[in-house]
């Protein structure tokens, strides 16, 4: 009897990596050993180690996925014909929908790696930081533009924008707020008239 055709390498590695949100997600990075993720994904335990180092690889490489669409957002939302103020709206709308398609990764990656200062934050600083300096480019083009007031610094905007993104984001993960469609399409208006609002030139 012909056996069973194998799954290519590029399978298998995607295989335990989409095991390892649903683990990551469902009991914590840090109550999670190598042997639920190879259990979950349904593969040997010494097959993980064939295309990961530790479990600490694997949420490098789920982080890193996902944080660098999220610059390709940003970058893409700046360089269109967008208003300063729709341009943030969009940033905002593509992480709104990535946590509404993949709340798992989005809840590995807010709670393990970006609210994770003292391990995989301070990791991923740079990465994390690139976001934010994007975004404040995005405001200090709108400031000279005389979009938005040129007294508040863009910096602390973006941080603030952010800030107000990943507290939703929290809000979702822990059920503190409804997470209806028309919550997730409301809140990405909702934020950048916060946020803008505030920067309308006086």
């Amino acid at each position: 009897m012909a056996s069973s055709p194998k799954a290519p390498p590029a399978d298998k590695r995607r295989q335990i990596l989409d095991a390892a949100i649903r683990v990551f997600a469902r009991q914590g990075f840090h109550a999670t050993r190598v042997a639920d993720i190879a259990d979950e994904a349904g593969v040997a335990y010494g097959l993980v180690y064939h295309y990961f180092k530790s479990k600490d690889e694997v949420l490098n490489e789920l982080f890193s996925e996902r944080w660098s669409l999220l610059l390709d957002a940003i970058g893409e939302a700046d360089r269109s014909e967008l208003s300063p103020r729709a341009k943030l709206e969009t940033v905002a709308g593509f992480i709104f929908e990535s946590y509404r398609h993949d709340p798992e990764l989005m809840k590995v990656i807010i709670v393990e790696v970006t609210r994770a200062a003292n391990s995989f934050g301070r990791t991923h600083l740079a990465e994390i930081r690139r976001a934010y300096d994007s975004i404040a480019k995005i405001v200090a083009d709108g400031q000279r533009a005389g979009a938005f007031r040129g007294d508040i610094d863009a910096d602390f905007v973006s941080m603030s924008f952010y800030g107000a993104i990943e507290q939703l984001l929290s809000g979702w993960i822990f059920a503190l707020i409804p997470a209806s469609d028309t919550d997730f399409e409301q809140a990405k208006t909702l934020v950048t008239a916060t946020i803008c609002d505030g920067l309308e030139p006086r």
